[in-house]
């Protein structure tokens, strides 16, 4: 195919797009960076890397196109059973990562978020994303979450926790126990819930992944790899979902 024809491809699928019906938040799962890796005769890590060049570009192309919140798996806590050499690899890639793009992220007016068992992460790299999350705290455009050493098992195991000991407490009823309490009780509280979630890699799996917020989320799975990932990707994933008709258990009828 020619550059000119690829072009009118990507412009065609934002052009195609209706501003007033994006949905507000997408969610990630950047899968393939190994396989990546592997196919071109390199070590997983090199696929990490490249990884990135994905990042940044599909939070450019959320940001311009007026997403208002972007969360993406970038390390469950599953993991952390890799082995050492790829963790320790992975971690020091999220601080230089961090210290590279903190300008951007300031120019583009995007607000760093973290959601997971953040206390497991290596001190640097612990410190290093808590000051670029309290430097773009006022920044007031996409809202740019990375699940970092996240397990949705354990975020779901842990808001029973809270819950249980306010009740042992004597703050909170059983009675009063609702979806909105549970909620709240959940990293995600101050979040949305995402209305798409998309896969890369060919896998049909959610991993571990968000698992009471993406309850009614239109799932979208694509075969390319995440280093291939591109905004025109993302922007190909909203117009389908634009094309379906999200009933959360009515009729089409009612929908309509």
């Amino acid at each position: 195919m020619h550059l000119w024809a690829v072009s009118i491809t990507i412009m065609g699928y934002k052009d195609q797009i209706d501003l007033s019906r994006l949905p507000q938040h997408v969610a990630i799962i950047m899968d393939g960076n190994g396989r990546w890796a592997k196919g071109k005769g390199k070590l997983r890590v090199f696929g990490h890397h490249n990884g990135v060049l994905s990042v940044r570009d599909v939070v450019e192309g959320a940001g311009e196109l007026g997403v208002k919140y972007l969360t993406l798996y970038t390390f469950s806590a599953e993991n952390w059973n890799r082995p050492s050499f790829e963790v320790t690899a992975i971690m020091e890639l999220l601080v230089s990562t961090i210290n590279k793009e903190i300008k951007k992220l300031m120019q583009n007016n995007v607000k760093l978020n973290a959601i997971g068992d953040l206390a497991l992460l290596p001190k640097r790299c612990h410190n290093e994303l808590q000051g670029a999350i309290d430097q773009t705290a006022g920044n007031t455009g996409l809202v740019l979450t990375l699940a970092l050493s996240y397990s949705s098992r354990r975020e779901l195991m842990q808001a029973a926790k809270n819950i249980a000991e306010q009740v042992k407490e004597g703050t909170l009823n059983p009675e009063d126990i609702t979806e909105d309490v549970f909620a709240q009780n959940l990293y995600t509280h101050n979040l949305p819930d995402p209305e798409l979630m998309i896969r890369t890699s060919g896998e049909y799996r959610i991993s571990n992944y968000l698992l009471w917020q993406i309850a009614y989320a239109e799932l979208y799975f694509t075969t390319k790899l995440w280093p291939d990932f591109r905004r025109e990707d993302l922007y190909e994933a909203i117009l389908d979902y634009q094309k379906r008709e999200r009933r959360f258990g009515k009729t089409s009828e009612q929908v309509n």
